[in-house]
């Protein structure tokens, strides 16, 4: 298997004699959000074909898992992408990119791994991987406690805290992936993208966008 919401401060000017202080005001931070550092915890927000739901992050979990995820979604990458491997009862997986330009750049940069620390809990999301620093892109949320996974190396960094019910409404209809099932083959969608998902594939469920939210 296999960046921080804009920041914010409230500026208190004070009053001079008996003239009232004017309102607050907002300032916003011009720096990029991919340029800006990573918190401890962070929630994403994505918006999906059957809902939305989000994913609480937690640094201390898994650190560099963490840190490529908040690349990811601050770069874009999970925009008009598939879930294009859903068990029920199991996992449902999804990251790689309807842009075979994206896939090949990025699965030419795998990360390090992180020792696991905590459990594959229900709602718990991992990257997938297959073997010593093979994760990149591609992501599970577990569906069920998947707990027999932790020995193989699957490092939760992050769990569903809002919309765990959207997964039971994904499109599971093409069964498992190929090879042996007659789902989508991984290797095209790395090499061909949306454009094989779409014509082959055309009830799989998407993610509309993902986005970093307080």
């Amino acid at each position: 298997m296999r960046y921080l919401p804009c920041l914010a401060a409230c500026l208190l000017l004070v009053s001079c004699g008996d003239k009232p202080a004017p309102p607050s005001k907002k300032v916003t931070s011009s720096v990029p959000l991919k340029d800006q550092p990573m918190p401890d915890v962070y929630k994403v927000l994505f918006d999906t074909s059957k809902g939305s739901f989000v994913v609480e992050v937690h640094k201390d979990w898994a650190p560099i898992g963490a840190a490529r995820f908040w690349m990811l979604v601050n770069t874009g990458f999970f925009n008009d992408t598939r879930f294009f491997r859903v068990r029920p009862g199991f996992i449902a997986q999804f990251g790689l990119s309807g842009d075979p330009q994206t896939n090949s750049m990025l699965s030419a940069t795998p990360v390090d791994d992180d020792p696991v620390k905590q459990k594959n809990m229900k709602g718990t999301i991992s990257f997938a991987q297959g073997g010593k620093r093979s994760r990149r892109t591609q992501m599970f949320v577990n569906l069920k406690d998947n707990s027999d996974l932790d020995k193989d190396g699957f490092a939760p960094f992050g769990k569903v805290t809002l919309g765990l019910d959207v997964f039971e409404k994904l499109y599971s209809g093409y069964g498992e992936w190929e090879p042996p099932g007659r789902g989508p083959n991984a290797t095209r969608i790395l090499t061909e993208g949306n454009n094989y998902l779409d014509a082959r594939f055309p009830r799989l469920d998407k993610i509309l966008r993902a986005k970093v939210v307080r």
